[in-house]
């Protein structure tokens, strides 16, 4: 990763220069915001991975803060570093007895100004087809294309429940491998939704395709391996609602306006909350993760690691609820 730092951003295309790969307002309109500050970019050949560097270093630049400043107030701090978010492994060996918090919270979000506390409820499958591979030329009333059966079985699905046309609060199949071939084929899928009951019924559906097809070319046919990999943290924070004012008076004494956003994905904190330890997430301040137009403002580091600051501080001063008026 080389990092490309723009100063004095001029609201117009950047070429990035080890591919001439161009980070364009007009792709990116949320860019035009971002006029006449400094931001970080890639080079074009790889991904910046402000998803989670951003965090880790608003992170530590509250704690040097800390140890530079010790006449700020705080309470006893706690911090940890999780690797393998991405593939759902972060906190598989994430000890929260020893951590010896009461409340957390992730930096893990997106744009300045989120907070988040609401994500999918998320499942993979793997789907399997067994067919029978005879010579094409001999083949009527014998062959069994699994490949056929296996993109009969994708057609079974709501064509709209597809990340391609959702937003929000909307839930979706997404198909995210395919392989095979007359013999053998098999599919991986994410299911998502943020509600749990919906959830539920998307794995019911899946499983009533399979039995369908079963009944249809004959039993063993079609197998679906479903996998629950974490569920909606929002149940979990809801008791816990002053975790989420504190963060919102904080961000409001930097001046930014705060704003609640569902996560479309996981986090952590979804899991560390299921397991005893309430942990809504943060803005990091990073735009366009996992891939090559990924970029981050340094205000947005700057003002991230002061509302870090502010939230620790004003736990000391003011205890669980939020200052006096806000």
């Amino acid at each position: 990763v080389r990092p490309q730092i723009h100063e004095n951003y001029d609201g117009e295309a950047v070429t990035l220069p080890a591919t001439g790969t161009v980070l364009d307002p007009e792709v990116f309109p949320f860019l035009r915001e971002m006029k006449g500050q400094t931001l970080i970019t890639t080079d074009g050949s790889t991904l910046l991975g402000a998803d989670d560097k951003a965090g880790v270093a608003e992170i530590m630049d509250m704690a040097a803060s800390f140890l530079l400043n010790p006449e700020r107030p705080h309470g006893e701090i706690r911090i940890a570093f999780t690797p393998d978010e991405e593939i759902g492994r972060g906190t598989d060996a994430f000890d929260v007895a020893r951590f010896g918090a009461d409340f957390a919270y992730t930096v893990d979000g997106g744009a300045l100004g989120e907070i988040e506390y609401e994500n999918f409820n998320a499942a993979s499958a793997v789907v399997t087809v067994q067919g029978s591979s005879i010579h094409p030329g001999s083949a009527k009333g014998r062959m069994l294309n699994a490949c056929l059966v296996l993109m009969e079985f994708q057609g079974m699905l709501p064509a709209f429940q597809n990340p391609a046309f959702t937003e929000g609060y909307e839930g979706f199949y997404h198909l995210d491998s395919l392989r095979g071939d007359v013999e053998q084929a098999a599919a991986e899928y994410l299911i998502r939704d943020h509600d749990r009951a919906a959830f539920e019924r998307k794995k019911e559906f899946m499983q009533e395709c399979v039995a369908l097809l079963n009944r249809k070319y004959g039993e063993g046919t079609v197998k679906a391996e479903i996998t629950d990999s974490y569920y909606n943290m929002k149940e979990k924070i809801e008791p816990h609602m002053q975790l989420i004012h504190k963060a919102i008076a904080a961000f409001e004494k930097n001046g930014i306006p705060a704003r609640t956003v569902p996560i479309r994905g996981g986090t952590d904190g979804a899991h560390l909350s299921w397991e005893g330890l309430p942990c809504p997430n943060l803005c990091a301040g990073g735009h366009n993760f996992h891939g090559k137009y990924e970029y981050v403002p340094v205000r947005s580091l700057e003002k991230i690691s002061a509302i870090l600051q502010e939230i620790v501080s004003g736990y000391a001063r003011y205890g669980l609820e939020p200052p006096p008026g806000e």
